[in-house]
């Protein structure tokens, strides 16, 4: 293996597969995982916190076996913790916030003999589908970097797609692993509710809403680290259903002939760029030349009232972050501790009456039931991922106006993404389609809640059709 390039033309599985034959050591794959940031990070800004000393104490100390033993890895800094490393939440009223304990997820992390070398950037408390916080500054995009990389795991999908990772660590409560895997030209699977554990600390993100997994650019990779990750811990309140086999196992499985809804207009009449329309449709004409069912297919929703509900459990959540991490700090809340979009939303988060949080949860449980009942009819679900390519920095500004109008034009970016959050279900996005400027526009499959196995088989037949993965953005390598 000579340098850095060579490690960038394998995915995950692929690097352990050299180490696992001794072609190379562990080491030497960190080496060239950090000389790649060297490289590109300066630019990107995609990782705002190195690990160096503590990934190579964990080869050091021997790494357990596994399909991604000896795999550079790194974590989102929002809500997982990693005991003695800091997690700012992309906050500077986080500054100082070292946790003494692992979250169970890093510790199945530890356990599959991944190599955790760094933290990556996310927007404050991610809030925003675009990285961009005041506390570490704007992560950019390696296919442009004048544009967003996404959010709100953008450091995770800048640091994937500029080759510096094979795969990293993403969390998604609206959209937030596969909006920046849309930007960024990259796989991104949203499991189903619960699928992968997040305590001890928490039993649950935003009622429910939020889970975690990562961004890669290999199909395998995704479903090789699922396998490794899910599963409910102890105390949990309730899972996901377990699968039949082994996720990886559904990577070139036969697929048969599915029956998939194509969905061009949003929800509520949110405008679409022709160039997200153009994406879906080219693949729902793929999957058609593959055999496939297509269909014209609506989702139909409320979408007034699921935005009011949305507004509510967010506001809330911010809410109850600034007053733990306060309460911990003992003092009361300083001008610049929090951003001012975030300031406002959470102010209107502790007003809201408990009656009001309770009809929120209501009008997403009621939402999910609706779109379960959609999927009846379909395996699975084609729509954009997103409403429009990826935008330049400063387009979603957290520091400007008041929260409420933040968060309508937020949302009218994000028509599609939110609804897999609300019904549980899982939701891949694809890499399928670039636009004649040269930027990624995303596809999303959803499926039924808990099939995860249906949309790994489809995608991997389409990765296969239609290979993306030695598609470079300029900044690479």
């Amino acid at each position: 293996m000579s340098g850095f390039r060579e490690y960038v033309h394998h995915d995950g599985v692929g690097l352990a597969q050299l180490i696992r034959r001794k072609q190379i050591s562990a080491s030497e794959v960190l080496d060239a995982a950090l000389a790649c940031i060297e490289r590109h990070n300066p630019t990107l800004n995609a990782i705002i916190h190195r690990m160096d000393g503590e990934a190579r104490a964990a080869i050091a100390r021997g790494l357990p076996d596994g399909p991604l033993s000896g795999v550079p890895y790194a974590l989102k800094d929002l809500n997982l913790l990693y005991a003695g490393q800091p997690c700012r939440n992309g906050s500077r009223l986080f500054a100082d916030f070292v946790p003494d304990h692992d979250s169970t997820l890093v510790e199945r992390y530890r356990a599959a003999g991944l190599v955790i070398l760094g933290k990556t950037n996310t927007p404050e408390f991610g809030l925003n589908m675009s990285t961009e916080p005041l506390a570490h500054g704007p992560t950019r995009n390696p296919w442009d970097p004048a544009r967003s990389a996404g959010g709100s795991s953008g450091g995770a999908a800048a640091a994937v797609a500029a080759g510096m990772l094979p795969l990293a660590h993403a969390t998604d409560g609206g959209g937030s692993i596969r909006v920046p895997a849309a930007n960024c030209g990259l796989v991104g699977l949203k499991p189903t509710r619960m699928r992968n554990p997040m305590g001890p600390d928490v039993a649950e993100g935003l009622g429910g809403l939020a889970v975690g997994h990562c961004v890669s650019r290999s199909v395998r990779d995704t479903a090789v680290l699922l396998d490794l990750t899910h599963g409910p811990a102890v105390g949990d309140p309730y899972a996901a259903p377990p699968p039949v086999r082994p996720f990886s196992a559904e990577v070139g499985a036969p697929v048969g002939k599915l029956r998939i809804g194509l969905v061009t207009a949003a929800p509520g009449g949110t405008p679409l760029h022709a160039d997200c329309v153009a994406a879906a449709e080219d693949a729902g004409h793929l999957c058609a030349s593959l055999g496939h069912h297509v269909e014209p297919a609506n989702i139909e929703v409320d979408v007034e009232a699921l935005l009011k509900a949305l507004w509510i459990i967010f506001g809330a959540a911010a809410r109850n972050t600034i007053e733990l991490r306060l309460g911990v700090l003992k003092r009361a809340l300083r001008d610049d501790d929090v951003e001012p979009v975030t300031r406002d939303w959470a102010e209107m988060g502790s007003r809201s009456t408990t009656v009001e949080y309770a009809q929120s949860i209501q009008v997403i449980h009621a939402t999910g039931r609706r779109l379960g009942r959609l999927m009846e009819r379909f395996d699975a679900l084609l729509s954009p991922t997103l409403s429009e390519p990826p935008f330049p920095l400063g387009t979603v500004d957290m520091t400007k106006g008041d929260a409420r109008r933040y968060y309508d034009d937020l949302f009218a970016r994000l028509p599609f993404t939110p609804l897999a959050n609300v019904s549980g279900q899982p939701a891949m996005q694809l890499p399928l389609f670039w636009s004649r400027a040269g930027l990624p526009i995303g596809v999303q499959f959803t499926g039924r809640f808990g099939d995860e196995a249906t949309l790994i088989r489809l995608a991997s037949q389409i990765e296969t059709a239609r290979p993306w993965f030695d598609r470079h953005p300029p900044i690479f390598g």
